[in-house]
C-alpha cells in the first residue's frame, strides 16, 4: 500500500486558521463583504473549500474571527494605558480601523454579540470605572462615548466609500456646501462661519476632538 506523505510545510500554512483568516480580510479590504466567498477564498489559497471547512465552520464564523483578529490588537494597544489616554488610544485605534477595513463598522453592528464587540464594550466600560465615574453614570458615560466611535467611524468610512477613485475631497465637500447653499432660499449665517474648517478639516482631528468633548463632559460630573 502507498503511503500518503505528509503535506509539506508550504502548504500546511497555506491552510492553517491565521492564513486563511489573512486571505479573508485581504478579500473583505478589495471587494466588500459581497466578496467573500468560500470559492472566493479556496481561489486565493489555492485550495478546495472542504479544507477551509476544516478549520472555520462557516461564513459567519470567518467574517466574526477576521473582524476579531483586527480589533483584538486595537484593544491590547489601548489597555496598556491608563485612562483617560486609554480611552483616546482605544477611540483612535478603533477608528483608524474602521477607516483601513471599511467592512468592519458594518460587520460590527450587524453581529453585535461576537467576541470583537465584546472586547470593546468591556475595553471602554473598565476605563469609565477608572476614570472614577460613579456606578450609577457609568452607564450613560459608556453609551454615550461607545455610541459615538462606533458611529462616526462608520460613517467616516461610509462617505470614504461613497467618494470615487482619485476625487479631490475639498472639493467634494467645497460642492457640497454650495449645494446646501442654493437648495435653502434663506440664509445660513452657521454654515457660512464654518464653511472653511468644513472644506479643510482632518476627519481623524475632529473625530478626536469629540472624544475630548465627551471625556470633558464626564470629568465634569465626577465627585
Amino acid at each position: 500500500m502507498k503511503i500518503r506523505s505528509q503535506p509539506s510545510t508550504r502548504r500546511a500554512e497555506a491552510l492553517s486558521r491565521d492564513r486563511i483568516v489573512d486571505a479573508a480580510i485581504e478579500i473583505l479590504d478589495a471587494d466588500g463583504d459581497s466578496g467573500l466567498t468560500f470559492r472566493a477564498l479556496g481561489a486565493r489559497l489555492q485550495t478546495g473549500s472542504g479544507a477551509i471547512y476544516w478549520h472555520v465552520a462557516d461564513r459567519q464564523a470567518l467574517l466574526d474571527t477576521a473582524t476579531d483578529h483586527v480589533i483584538a490588537s486595537v484593544m491590547e494597544k489601548g489597555v496598556e494605558g491608563a485612562p483617560p489616554d486609554a480611552i483616546r488610544t482605544i477611540a483612535l485605534g478603533v477608528f483608524d480601523a474602521i477607516e483601513a477595513h471599511s467592512w468592519i463598522g458594518t460587520h460590527l453592528t450587524r453581529a453585535p454579540w461576537q467576541i470583537a464587540m465584546i472586547r470593546i464594550v468591556e475595553g471602554l466600560g473598565v476605563q469609565i470605572q477608572q476614570l472614577g465615574v460613579p456606578a450609577e453614570a457609568q452607564f450613560d458615560a459608556w453609551s454615550t462615548l461607545i455610541n459615538y466611535i462606533l458611529g462616526v467611524a462608520g460613517q467616516n468610512a461610509a462617505n470614504g466609500r461613497a467618494l470615487p477613485p482619485g476625487t479631490d475631497r475639498s472639493q467634494s465637500l467645497s460642492a457640497m456646501v454650495d449645494r446646501w447653499a442654493r437648495n435653502n432660499s434663506k440664509p445660513l449665517p452657521f454654515l457660512e462661519s464654518i464653511a472653511k474648517q468644513l472644506v479643510e478639516h482632518d476627519d481623524r482631528a475632529q473625530f478626536l476632538a469629540g472624544v475630548d468633548l465627551i471625556l470633558r463632559g464626564i470629568d465634569r460630573n465626577l465627585p
